[in-house]
């Protein structure tokens, strides 16, 4: 608690020189629509991608748009209440996590022929060590450090510890060590590193690291993998102006059609087939499931 007390100031003194900017009119309008994204580093051309994003909404809508990078979803959270930004790219838990104490609108999320697309959470060891499979893990937990990505992570933590509690295995209690990662890239390379044991992620991180020369085919072994997670929800304040809102809502919508370009560059980053990618409507019952499953872990439940 106290790691994520320190993490929200941070974000906050980051995204402090927003505050004139990001200030809302009478009508609920700001001055310059700030988004709050992740930083992602050591992604390959997503911040290029973003600032082409920006640049499209910034002539579609004919107002400034601003983004603001966090390290984690905990500072994109934390920008969101503070008012310092008015829209989020977030994952899904993060999203659940924020809509506990924020009022928030989802406005479109990426989809497949007018289905959300998925993803699956994934963990996984060094697959040059001694851990092959799930019976494993759990004959050897008391000797495995454990590694998540970020609270706030569905792929990287809600689900896996759900998974990981219905097989008997409490990740409070269960193994030598239990650690938050930060994100998908140090998760993975710290089991690849040894630093950790087994690690928790999404499937969609390997193409990208390979890619990127971080691990090599081979270096990382899959022991489990979920069933399909809704993908990201891009997500609205709901004080802010609501023709507003669905302007901002069509602006994503129609990308596809109008920048076509920007969006499968975007897609690409993260999945080789492109194909009937675009953004669609997205709406808050998508995430139910994801709140069903953090009301069934009772160390979640106060957070």
């Amino acid at each position: 608690m106290k790691k994520l007390i320190i993490a929200a100031l941070i974000a906050l003194t980051a995204f402090s020189a927003c505050k004139n900017k990001t200030a809302l009119d009478s009508n609920g309008v700001p001055q310059t629509l700030t988004i709050a994204v992740v930083q992602s580093e050591g992604v390959e051309g997503i911040k290029q991608v973003r600032e082409q994003m920006r640049d499209y909404l910034a002539k579609k809508l004919n107002m400034p748009v601003e983004l603001i990078y966090s390290n984690d979803y905990t500072g994109v959270i934390e920008a969101l209440r503070a008012n310092k930004a008015h829209i989020a790219d977030m994952q899904p838990f993060a999203y659940v996590i924020a809509t506990r104490t924020l009022k928030l609108t989802p406005l479109v999320t990426l989809g497949n022929n007018g289905k959300p697309t998925t993803y699956k959470s994934v963990i996984i060891a060094n697959a040059h060590g001694n851990i092959k499979t799930m019976d494993d893990v759990k004959a050897h937990s008391k000797n495995l450090v454990l590694g998540f990505v970020e609270p706030a992570s569905a792929s990287g933590h809600l689900i896996p510890r759900a998974y990981l509690n219905s097989i008997g295995l409490n990740p409070d209690t269960a193994f030598k060590q239990t650690i938050f990662a930060g994100n998908h890239l140090t998760s993975v390379l710290s089991v690849k590193s040894g630093k950790t044991d087994i690690g928790c992620t999404t499937n969609l991180i390997f193409m990208l690291m390979t890619k990127a020369k971080m691990i090599n085919d081979g270096d990382i072994r899959v022991l489990w993998t979920s069933d399909p997670i809704v993908s990201d929800p891009i997500v609205v304040k709901s004080d802010i102006n609501k023709d507003l809102q669905k302007r901002i809502q069509q602006a994503y919508l129609d990308m596809n059609k109008e920048r076509p370009e920007i969006l499968k560059a975007y897609v690409k980053i993260f999945i080789k087939d492109t194909t009937r990618r675009s953004y669609m409507v997205a709406n808050d019952t998508l995430y139910n499931g994801l709140r069903k499953i953090a009301g069934s872990i009772k160390s979640l439940k106060a957070n």
